[in-house]
């Protein structure tokens, strides 16, 4: 670490804006390092608190009681959500489809904390696209587990274009990628009841799921939102 106490690892300009990758040890905790993602010079995300997106395909795991499972993940991030998924042996695949190539290549690189083990990891797939556009389009293969992760919130979006997903006609186009049984998954660091309203208008089974922690660093409780449909 610099005198600083931060060393940047990668700024550069993406389709969304200038994308920042960045190491610090925490001040705090001296001997603590954490990675973070910085989009327009706004927080994104982090390793220090990983929960919720491992939960995301932890639960999603729960809800389906299939083997050889075949997984989509929406978004790469850090690779916490996709390195849980393959945390279990009955999955069998898992395609990840990430629209940024800057962050595929900072795993690819090695500079991120899950880059040596995903990147030895024979059942990852990584594809440079645009998820919703993926999941709007006419379905190829078919997942057991559609794990979706790029967006603030429902409300609060990191593109326009993502904006159908969230729809009554986004969720039908999403829900024929899906093998029967199939669950998708979605992230959100905000409650959306409307949204909870959309999913249950298209799918048979619908689950809220709040996840918590301390954030030690503000001193305050921060709790992100999961929710889950199965076909």
């Amino acid at each position: 670490m610099s005198k600083l106490n931060l060393e940047i690892l990668a700024y550069e300009e993406s389709p969304l804006g200038m994308l920042c990758l960045r190491r610090r040890e925490l001040l705090s905790e001296p001997g603590t390092i954490v990675t973070e993602v910085t989009l327009n010079h706004e927080f994104l995300m982090s390793s220090l608190y990983t929960d919720s997106e491992e939960a995301l395909s932890r639960i999603a795991l729960e809800m389906h009681e299939g083997e050889d499972l075949q997984v989509l993940v929406g978004g790469l991030g850090l690779g916490y959500t996709a390195r849980e998924a393959l945390r279990s042996d009955r999955v069998s695949r898992v395609e990840v489809v990430e629209l940024l190539p800057q962050v595929i290549g900072w795993l690819e690189s090695g500079l991120v904390p899950l880059s040596v083990e995903l990147n030895s990891e024979k059942r990852l797939v990584i594809s440079q696209d645009d998820v919703y556009q993926r999941l709007a389009g006419p379905p190829g293969d078919l997942f057991d587990l559609v794990l979706v992760d790029v967006d603030h919130s429902p409300d609060e979006r990191l593109a326009e274009p993502s904006s159908s997903f969230y729809t009554r006609e986004g969720l039908l186009a999403a829900r024929q990628h899906l093998a029967p049984g199939g669950v998708l998954a979605v992230w959100s660091y905000a409650e959306s009841s409307p949204f909870a309203d959309g999913l249950a208008d298209v799918f048979e089974e619908v689950r809220v799921e709040p996840v918590s922690h301390d954030n030690r660093l503000i001193d305050q409780k921060r709790t992100d939102w999961l929710f889950f449909a199965r076909a």
